[in-house]
This record gives structure tokens, sequence and C-alpha cells, in this order.
């Protein structure tokens, strides 16, 4: 018997079966093989059309069926994690009204600062944790404001993940967690924010009902069976957004835990037990998969829009004899900690939450060109990049955040040992490294929610578990290193 997992990305969707006897991974596939297109009618917009998801939702759960010889009557349940943040539109008959507004559209962000100052940071800040921001509460708002036709037309909106929960069963449903993620959630209410759409003129009535992340939250529909290739009855039994869900895929559940993703972005989610949150421009602050009132589990997320990115523009444009990160890594280590007084700032991807939304760009300080080399530059990079993740960290320490461990994929920038090394040494903590994915994560999740998977942890180390880096002894190096780049950091940013 097996769980399946679905990860619902705004590239591709993938999927994923896990062995319901051990938790092992068995096969994973992606759909389609060339990345999903993002419609852009307008600068800062960002749309995708739900119907596309679900299609390839089928797709891969077809494939991965055929190739693996696998018989639906095989599956015992199904997990979903889906992109964060994301807008999807249903009218009276369940059927779409528009494409989705998704998560890197940016239409919505003065809508959200300005409900941010009108309502009063105190209170957003205590209730939901968060600035409305350009989240989904404030895209919704967009849409009254623009779309009225559209808006009225409304009889329910959902987030990426219930949208394919919704075309498996019928069923329009929604989380917690979910809620939290489109700053819907009043964490002292324990309940959905009705006040934050009637300050937006919203009918709370639009929130669909909230089902438990890990639960039965509904049964695949003969319609749903029919074209995913599944049966009819699979029980959906778990669902969440994509950074808490990677979370969970790493074993990070409690406070002091942390699950790091370090590609074209870098992102660093810590747990905390605390539903105080001081950070709230810099940081955002969701319920995690396990929170309650009575035991509070908030995911704190920091995300930095300038990390693997340049890493990937230093490949693509400098003349390597091979073109690959290993060559890079080959050439970097050959350079002592420091790069010999150059510093790379890595922040050229847009404007950096955690800079208070500045856009400061990409900076190469005190390069000489009497000694600096390509390796310099690699190595500095590497540096630049593991020092904003530092940065990171300790902006969530002044939000009183605990860090006792982190966990990452083993992908990415972590698999380079300068990187990870330089990490784990300045902040004095373990970072440990394991081989899974958001797709896999769900499966397993819904393997927890239905009781099978008792020892949960353990059983992601003894399947995933790859390395980890400990902090090396010659901290003074490092610690030389990352004061003189936050020295030109805070240069650049005339502090």
């Amino acid at each position: 018997m097996y769980y399946i997992g679905f990860d619902i990305g705004s590239s591709s969707i993938k999927a994923a079966l896990v062995n319901a006897k051990t938790g092992k991974s068995v096969a994973s596939v992606n759909e389609p093989e060339e990345e999903m297109d993002i419609i852009s009618v307008h600068k800062e917009w960002a749309e995708q059309n739900p119907e596309f998801w679900w299609e390839n939702v089928c797709k891969a759960s077809k494939r991965i069926l055929k190739e693996n010889t696998i018989s639906p009557n095989q599956i015992k349940g199904i997990g979903i994690s889906y992109q964060m943040h994301g807008l999807v539109l249903l009218d009276d008959n369940g059927d779409l009204i528009r494409n989705s507004i998704i998560w890197c559209d940016s239409r919505a962000v003065e809508i959200g600062d300005r409900a941010f100052t009108e309502i009063g940071k105190e209170k957003c800040m205590d209730t939901l944790l968060n600035s409305p921001a350009n989240f989904t509460a404030s895209k919704l708002k967009w849409v009254r404001d623009n779309e009225p036709e559209n808006y009225k037309r409304i009889q329910k909106f959902l987030l990426p993940g219930d949208y394919i929960a919704y075309k498996f069963s019928g069923a329009i449903t929604t989380t917690k967690s979910g809620l939290s993620e489109g700053t819907l959630w009043d964490f002292k209410e324990d309940k959905p924010a009705n006040w934050l759409l009637q300050h937006y003129n919203i009918d709370p009535n639009l929130i669909p009902d909230v089902v438990p992340t890990f639960s039965k939250q509904c049964e695949l529909s003969f319609t749903g069976a029919y074209e995913s290739g599944l049966k009819e009855g699979i029980p959906i039994l778990y669902r969440a957004g994509d950074q808490p869900n990677n979370a969970l895929s790493l074993n990070v559940f409690n406070e002091g835990e942390v699950a790091a993703t370090g590609g074209t972005s870098g992102v660093i989610y810590a747990v905390t037990n605390s539903t105080r949150a001081k950070e709230g421009i810099k940081l955002n602050n969701f319920a995690h998969v396990n929170h309650s009132n009575s035991e509070p589990r908030i995911g704190k997320l920091l995300c930095i829009n300038g990390a693997g990115i340049q890493y990937r523009w230093l490949k693509n444009n400098l003349n390597l004899e091979t073109h690959s990160y290993q060559t890079m890594n080959s050439h970097a280590s050959k350079v002592s900690v420091g790069s010999n007084g150059l510093q790379l700032i890595p922040f050229g991807n847009g404007a950096e939450r955690m800079l208070d939304n500045q856009t400061i760009g990409t900076h190469i300080c005190n390069l000489n060109l009497n000694k600096h080399t390509r390796s310099h530059i690699f190595r500095a990079a590497l540096e630049g990049i593991a020092f904003s993740f530092v940065y990171g960290m300790e902006i969530l320490k002044k939000d009183n955040t605990k860090i006792k461990v982190i966990r990452a994929g083993n992908d990415n920038l972590f698999r380079s040992e300068i990187f990870s090394n330089t990490v784990a040494t300045l902040i004095n903590q373990e970072i440990e490294i394991y081989n899974t994915t958001g797709a896999i994560g769900a499966a397993r999740a819904a393997g927890l929610s239905d009781g099978t998977f008792k020892d949960f942890g353990t059983m992601i180390t003894k399947n995933d578990h790859v390395m980890t880096y400990h902090p090396l002894q010659n901290q003074d190096d490092y610690k030389e290193a990352y004061k003189n780049w936050k020295r030109e950091l805070n240069r650049i940013l005339k502090k």
C-alpha cells in the first residue's frame, strides 16, 4: 500500500509515492515537462489558470501509477502541498471566475500597506501576527475594487491547494494554516479574521468551511477519481502551503527547529511556540501544520530574494571551462575564509523585505585587480549569500526566535561545503541535510494523519538523512569576514 503526495508549484506539479509500511520514497514525477507559464498582463502581475494545475495533477497521478505498476486500489490516502498566498475564485456553480492571482503578484501591495496603517500596527501584529501586505485578503480586495462584476459572482474564494482538493472531491474547504498565510486568521480569537474582510468591505461568508490540517478532509468523488486515475472514496488527509510543508518534510515541528532552503531565493522557516511578533515587516508569521490554540506552533518565515540567483548568474556569465556549480565550488575551495578582503552583497533580485523593502542591488566590494581572481569571486559569492542567511537569522533572534538546529534539503546552495560550513560556524549550530521533496513530505503527512507513521522523525532520519555540517573550530576567521561584509552592507544601507 502507498500514500501519494502532490506539490502544486508555479513552475510544475510534482507527485510522489511513499511506501505505507516504511515511509520510503518509491517514485517521483513532474508535469509538465516544460515550466508552466505565468501570465503577466501588466508589470508586477502574475496569474495562472488553476485548471491547468488540475490537468497536470491528473497527468502526474496517472503517470506515476502506470510507470510503477501500481493499482489505484493500493493508494491509502492523499496529501497536498501548494504554492502559498494565491487567490482562486469560484461562482455558485463551482466554476472558476478568473485566473488565480498567484504568490509573486504585487498588485495588492498598496492595499495591504494602507490597511496596516488604517487598522494599526499593534492590532495587526497582536491578532494576525502580520501586516495584511500583499497576501490573499488584499488580493481579494483588489478584485472587489477593480473587477466588481467578477466580485459579484464570487461564492467562495480558495487557496491553490484548496482548489485541488475541491477538484478531487467537490468539497469546498480550507484550513487554519491556509487562512493564516492569507492573513485571514485571528490568533487571539482562534477563528477566521472576519473583521479584516469587513474592513475591506468584503462578505466574510466567502470564507470556506475550515477543516483540520491533519484529518479526513474529504474523499475523492466519482469525477475526481475518473479524471485523476485514482479510486473513488480515497481520503485527502493533509493539506498545507509549500513552506510549512517543506518544514514538515524536514521533520521541523517544534520550537528551535528551522527549515532552510537555498535555491534561487533563500528561505528560513523557524518554528516558535510564541504568538508574539515584532518584526512584522521583515518577516511573516503563519500557523504551522501542527499549530493549535492550546499548543501554539508558529512558523516564522524570512525570505532572502538575493540568494542562489547570484551564484547562477556567475555560472551563466563567466567563462568557465566546465559550465557547472561543481567547477565553481572547486575554484572557491582554493581561497581562504574571507576571500582575501573581497565581499559580494547578493541582493540583486528586487526589494528585500528583511532590508525594509529596499532595493539595493548586488555589489562587489574591495575588488583588487592585482590579487583577486575568479576563485575569489566564487568564494566571496558563496560567503556573501551565507552571510545574508546569518543576517536574517539575527533578525529572527531579535524577534525572540530560538535556533537549535537547522535542517535543509540536499540541493542547491546546501551542497556547497563553503556555504553550509559558513552558516553553521557563524550561528554555532548544526545543519542537517536530507534527501526529500515537498511532494514526498505531503505523501508522508497523509500517513501521519492516518495514524500509520507513528515515529515520524525516526522515519525521516532513517530514509533521508545524508550528512550533518558541524560548526568549525576556526570561528574567528569567519566572524571577522562576516563583520567586514556587514560593514559594507551597512555602508550601502547608510546605517
